[in-house]
C-alpha cells in the first residue's frame, strides 16, 4: 500500500466547507497532507489544512492549477469545473469521485435519465431547458399540477427544489434548467450512505430516517437506525448498492429515497461525498463516514459501518431574523445532557436557515434520543447579539 501517513503525499480537496472540515479531523488523526481550494479566504477549512489556496471552484485554470500540486484529489462539494477535472484525469491524476460520475450526478436531469436507463425506480419525470417549455406543457395538458420543481443545477440544502401547486407558485421559479417530477405521497424519506474503493469493497451504513423542515426544505433531524420493517431496511441498503455498482462509483456516495405509501423505495438523488444523513456516524459508528471518504478513495480496507449506540442529528441552522456575528444561545444547557455532543461548523456569521453546526445525541434507545433531540432542539438557538 502506498504510504499517505507521516509522508510527502498531498491529498487536494475541492472545497473549504463544513464537509471539508469534518473531513481534516481525519485526516489530522492519520497525519495525511491536505491542500484545500475554496473561493473564500474565511472558508471552515482555512485555519486547520496544512495549505489553503483561494480560488473558484468553477474555474478552469484555478482547479486545473490546484490539481497539479497535489497526488490524490478529491471534493467536498460537487459543483466543480468538470472540464479542468478530465484534463488532469487524462495526464494521470488520480481523482476520486470519477469525473464522469460527477457529470451525470452535477445534473439532476442526467441523474434522473442514468436511474431510467438503469431500471432504479425513481419518480416520473420531465426535463425542460427552460420555463417557458415548462409551462407550455402545462398548458398543453402534458403535466398537471401538482409537481415537484427541481432546478437541473447547482441546487443545495433544499435551494432549487419546489412544490408547485398552483399557477401562482410558477411566478417565483426562475427561468433555468429544470425537472417536473411528480409529487409521490411518501411515508419517509430515507438515505443509505455506500462506500466503495477501488478494490471493488463496499460497505453500506444503516438505513437512516430525515425529518425535513417544512419551510427551508432541510432536514431537521437525522434518525439512524430509521424506524422501518428490517425487510424494507434491506431493499433499501440493496438499491444503493446497485447505484454504486452501476455507477462504478469510487468513494462515498449518499442516496436518498421516498418510502412510498404503498411500501415501495424510490431514489430521489445522490449526493458524491460525505452527506448530512451520516453526521450521526462520528459519534454512534464505529467508522464514520468522513474516516470511510478516505478509506475508499485510498484504497484502504472499509471499516465497519455497524453503529455502536442509535444515533439522532439536529441540524443548527441560523434563525429566521437574525443576521450578523452569530452566538449561539443556551449551548451550556444542552451540555449538561448525557450523550449530547455539539459540531460548530466555523462559520462567524449566521443568516436566516444558514447551515452552522449540528449537534449529535446518542442513546441506546432510539426513541429516548429522539426525545433528547426535541429538547436540543427547542433550547438551542442560532441568533446574533
Amino acid at each position: 500500500m502506498k504510504n499517505y501517513f507521516s509522508s510527502n503525499f498531498k491529498l487536494g480537496i475541492l472545497g473549504g466547507g463544513q464537509l471539508g472540515r469534518m473531513l481534516l479531523t481525519e485526516t489530522q488523526k492519520l497525519d495525511i497532507y491536505t491542500a484545500v481550494l475554496d473561493n473564500n479566504k474565511n472558508a471552515p477549512c482555512a485555519a486547520i489544512c496544512n495549505t489553503f489556496v483561494v480560488g473558484d471552484l468553477l474555474d478552469f485554470e484555478a482547479v486545473y492549477n490546484f490539481g497539479k500540486t497535489v497526488d490524490v484529489l478529491t471534493i467536498e462539494i460537487e459543483n466543480v469545473n468538470l472540464d479542468a477535472l478530465d484534463k488532469l484525469e487524462s495526464e494521470g491524476l488520480t481523482i476520486y469521485p470519477k469525473p464522469k460520475d460527477l457529470r451525470i450526478i452535477q445534473s439532476k436531469a442526467s441523474q434522473k435519465n442514468f436511474y431510467i436507463e438503469h431500471q432504479i425506480p425513481t419518480a416520473p419525470f420531465s426535463h425542460y431547458g427552460y420555463l417557458e417549455e415548462l409551462i407550455h406543457s402545462l398548458e398543453n395538458n402534458i403535466i398537471s399540477f401538482p409537481f415537484v420543481w427541481k432546478a437541473a443545477r447547482f441546487g443545495y440544502d433544499g435551494n432549487g427544489v419546489k412544490i408547485v401547486r398552483n399557477s401562482e407558485d410558477l411566478q417565483s421559479l426562475p427561468n433555468v434548467e429544470c425537472i417536473a417530477e411528480k409529487l409521490i405521497p411518501f411515508k419517509n424519506e430515507l438515505a443509505v450512505i455506500v462506500a466503495r474503493n477501488t478494490n471493488g469493497q463496499t460497505k453500506t451504513y444503516p438505513v437512516v430516517e430525515m425529518e425535513f423542515h417544512p419551510e427551508a426544505n432541510q432536514v431537521e433531524y437525522v434518525i439512524c437506525p430509521a424506524r422501518i420493517d428490517a425487510k424494507i431496511a434491506k431493499q433499501a441498503r440493496e438499491l444503493a448498492l446497485k447505484v454504486v455498482n452501476d455507477l462504478d462509483f469510487i468513494g462515498l456516495l449518499a442516496v436518498e429515497m421516498f418510502l412510498t405509501e404503498d411500501d415501495k423505495i424510490l431514489v430521489n438523488e445522490v449526493a458524491p461525498r460525505p452527506h448530512n444523513s451520516g453526521h450521526y456516524s462520528i459519534e454512534a459508528s464505529y467508522t464514520n463516514q468522513f474516516e470511510q471518504h478516505l478509506r475508499s478513495i485510498l484504497n484502504i480496507p472499509l471499516g465497519s459501518t455497524e453503529s455502536t449506540v442509535a444515533g439522532i442529528m439536529v441540524n443548527l441552522v441560523g434563525e429566521e431574523g437574525f443576521s450578523g456575528d452569530v452566538i449561539y444561545e443556551n449551548i451550556e444547557e444542552i451540555l449538561k445532557i448525557d450523550g449530547v455532543t455539539p459540531h460548530i461548523y466555523g462559520k462567524k456569521e449566521t443568516r436566516p436557515f444558514r447551515k452552522m453546526g449540528h449537534v449529535t445525541i446518542v442513546n441506546k434507545d432510539i426513541e429516548v434520543a429522539r426525545i433528547i433531540a426535541q429538547k436540543v432542539k427547542e433550547t438551542i438557538r442560532v441568533i446574533t447579539a
